[in-house]
């Protein structure tokens, strides 16, 4: 066994001083660097020659090259409303909301043609009683509305019903008219 180990010895000895031989040689011979060439200093700009551009003799000029290009004039707008808007002048609103206002019985007659039955006098406020020409009876209240203008109550008293109308006359101007409703009393 002793042969053995001193076999292998020799040889990692061996092998070491060979290795040893080769770094000395490496670090004599090749292992010194030295620093590239610097790169050639870059061309001065040099002069090219102008080249000589033959200028168009036809003045004649080419309708440029179309590309498909659609045509959405005569389709809807998917960002509009589907509702417009119209913006009515007040003369034209006071019409529509006369025309399309659910008339009430005591709307549908004119407030000459109510007849005042009797007044309440009463510490809440004053009440007034009135009849149609049709025969039905109201009780009023001062603020409330009356006859085809939507004339206001604004009093009420033992002799009789103020109302105030405001409509619109021919020239589409606000007038008010005062209307008084009397207590017809019995001879």
């Amino acid at each position: 066994m002793t042969r053995i180990s001193q076999k292998n010895s020799r040889h990692v000895a061996g092998l070491v001083s060979v290795l040893l031989a080769i770094l000395l040689l490496m670090q004599q011979v090749g292992c010194k660097k030295t620093p590239p060439p610097p790169p050639p200093p870059p061309l001065a700009a040099a002069k090219q020659p102008a080249v000589a551009v033959q200028k168009p003799i036809s003045t004649i000029k080419m309708a440029p090259v179309q590309t498909n290009q659609l045509d959405f004039s005569a389709k809807k707008d998917p960002f509009k409303p589907h509702i417009s808007v119209k913006v009515a002048t007040p003369a034209e609103m006071s019409k529509l909301k006369r025309d399309f206002k659910p008339l009430l019985p005591i709307h549908s007659f004119d407030v000459s043609q109510f007849r005042l039955i009797g007044t309440v006098a009463d510490s809440k406020g004053n009440k007034a009683m009135v009849v149609d020409p049709a025969g039905k009876s109201y009780v009023l209240k001062v603020g409330m509305t009356i006859g085809k203008n939507e004339g206001k109550i604004i009093r009420i008293d033992t002799s009789g019903v103020d109302v105030v109308e405001q409509f619109h006359d021919d020239n589409n101007k606000m007038r008010k008219e005062s209307i008084r409703i009397p207590l017809l009393r019995k001879p």
